[in-house]
């Protein structure tokens, strides 16, 4: 009688970086706002591989998720828990910006220099594969480190996670030439630890990806495509249920514009029927740009699923023009209409500016000092990517009609 071999625990740590202040210091909060979308998607899809068994019937994959901006790095104790499982496993920088990269690059030295095995993901990595990579991330490479570019559906987290298990990951994965569809792909998820110190216990998950317009400070469509691929309402049902589930009652839904999803209705109508029929008490925050209120009945629907916040981004349709006042005047018309109806419905209003591109002048802030905005932001694209200090002037143009 053959005697079955011991099990093994595979460690898979997942790492969501944050960045440094003016002065040097790690930004963290007590509690985050948000948790990152791109971590909910691969934990879902790493979940999805352990209970397949992809490394074998006799290996386990202990699956641990970490946003930093919330939660304390601490190298010693993963080099410990490496140590204690033989060093089986591999640590994960997830949805890593350029402005997160040197402190991805901190927090992989001193794993790097335990043996232990590490992967950079993020956009980042794909702004400039797969040919000309910059000097930081030959840097990682030069670390002993891995390089993700592109979705990790459609099997790809499978054969890294058995090159890992195997001692043999590559320097490079580059998946940015073909897109995957989401559909029936493992909802995003993640578990309640890694949810307790979010603001109202918020979970994230995209409806869609890729976005059909091409403007020129923009690394999505580096990444995630031209053309936008979604999830079904299933899907996001099952993400939905999950969390809840686990006493979750807050969900952002992120996508470039929720709006311009070609399931939009469908979503809506879906999670309206789990608020009314199942009596699930859920409240949503959307992504929207500054023309969503002009789909035909998407407000209203929105209210109905209890979407209680949006988010507005309100260059979306403000690229460089004129500065006449004339023209500067019809913006703020147009987005002071958007945010009323918003308003209207009982929908509290977000807004982000960008800042450091060339319409963002003085004449333009002072005109959204005067919207009814509830929450005003601003955030810096330049800090997102080494693209825009190099594609100046922005451009910002429209989809292809192949694309829409």
């Amino acid at each position: 009688m053959s005697v079955p071999r011991t099990k093994r625990h595979f460690q898979l740590i997942f790492i969501k970086p944050s960045h440094y202040d003016d002065e040097g210091y790690v930004v963290q909060r007590t509690r985050s706002s948000i948790p990152s979308s791109s971590l909910a998607c691969i934990y879902a899809l790493a979940l999805d591989a352990a209970e397949r068994k992809i490394l074998g019937p006799n290996v386990t994959i202990d699956i641990t998720a970490v946003d930093e901006t919330s939660t304390r790095f601490r190298a010693k104790e993963i080099v410990a828990q490496f140590e204690r499982h033989g060093g089986f496993g591999m640590v994960g920088l997830v949805d890593v910006t350029s402005g997160q990269f040197s402190r991805a690059l901190d927090i992989a030295r001193p794993l790097r220099a335990a043996g232990v095995p590490v992967v950079f993901g993020g956009f980042v990595v794909g702004d400039e594969m797969p040919s000309d990579l910059q000097t930081d991330l030959r840097q990682a490479i030069d670390m002993g480190c891995s390089l993700f570019s592109g979705d990790a559906n459609n099997g790809r987290i499978d054969a890294m996670l058995r090159d890992a298990a195997n001692g043999a990951l590559q320097s490079v994965y580059n998946h940015l030439d073909s897109l995957p569809a989401l559909e029936a792909a493992p909802s995003p998820f993640l578990p309640p630890e890694a949810l307790k110190r979010m603001i109202d216990h918020y979970a994230s998950f995209d409806a869609d990806r890729g976005c059909p317009f091409q403007c020129s400070f923009c690394t999505i469509i580096d990444i995630q495509g031209r053309k936008t691929r979604r999830y079904s309402a299933d899907d996001v049902e099952r993400s939905i249920r999950a969390h809840y589930q686990e006493g979750v009652p807050w969900f952002f839904i992120t996508a470039d514009s929720f709006a311009r999803n070609k399931d939009w209705e469908q979503i809506l109508d879906r999670i309206i029927l789990l608020r009314q029929r199942d009596e699930i008490a859920l409240k949503i925050a959307v992504q929207v740009d500054v023309l969503s209120h002009e789909v035909p009945n998407f407000v209203a629907k929105a209210a109905r699923a209890g979407v209680r916040k949006v988010f507005v981004e309100l260059e979306n349709s403000n690229p460089p023009c004129s500065h006449a006042a004339r023209k500067r005047q019809n913006k703020s018309v147009e987005h002071r209409s958007m945010m009323l109806a918003w308003k209207n419905a009982g929908v509290v209003v977000y807004s982000g500016n960008i800042l450091g591109v060339p319409n963002d002048t003085p004449e333009a802030r002072e005109d959204k000092k005067e919207l009814p905005i509830d929450v005003p932001g601003f955030f810096c694209y330049a800090a997102a990517s080494s693209r825009i200090r190099r594609a100046l002037p922005i451009r910002m143009t429209g989809p292809r009609s192949d694309d829409r």
